[in-house]
C-alpha cells in the first residue's frame, strides 16, 4: 500500500540537461587532466596516470564535439 498517495512510483520524467561550468570549461579540464597525468607519470603512479589520461580523453571528446577544437 502506498503510504503517500501523492508520491509517484516508476521512473522520473525527463530531466533537464545539466551543463557543468563551475570548475572551468571542457578545454581547461582537458589541460588540467593532462597535467595531472604527466605528474603521476613522473611520480611513477601508473594507475593515477591512466585514470587522468582517460578523463582528459573524455574532455577532449567534449571539446571536439562542440566545435571548440581549433588548437587540437
Amino acid at each position: 500500500m502506498n503510504p503517500n498517495p501523492r508520491r509517484r512510483y516508476g521512473p522520473p520524467g525527463p530531466q533537464p540537461v545539466r551543463r557543468q561550468n563551475g570548475a572551468g570549461n571542457a578545454r581547461q579540464n582537458y589541460e588540467r587532466y593532462l597535467a595531472r597525468a604527466r605528474e603521476a607519470k613522473v611520480a611513477g603512479d601508473e594507475v593515477e596516470m591512466e585514470n587522468c589520461y582517460q578523463h582528459a580523453e573524455h574532455y577532449l571528446r567534449i571539446v571536439r564535439g562542440t566545435g571548440d577544437d581549433q588548437r587540437y
